[in-house]
């Protein structure tokens, strides 16, 4: 794997954030590229800064989505 290129951001207990941990799991091992996660309940800035609009995700470090992940245009946002 490589540096993480996707950084999903959420919390404990947020059914969004679960299925959007499914779908970028999927699509990262389908692409081999690296993914992190990140609870903003540990940081008190994201959590400010993203807190209404969890599951967020990031790719190459600028927001990709918010609440949902669809998983053509990610992978699409990762090979183009």
């Amino acid at each position: 794997m490589s540096e993480p290129r996707v950084t999903l951001y959420g919390k404990p207990g947020c059914h969004l954030c679960d299925d959007a941990r499914v779908i970028v799991e999927q699509v990262c091992a389908e692409l081999s590229v690296g993914w992190t996660e990140i609870d903003i309940t540990q940081d008190p800035k994201l959590f400010a800064e993203y807190g209404e609009q969890i599951p967020v995700t990031l790719v190459d470090g600028r927001q990709h989505d918010f609440w949902r992940v669809d998983a053509t245009r990610l992978r699409k946002a990762l090979t183009t």
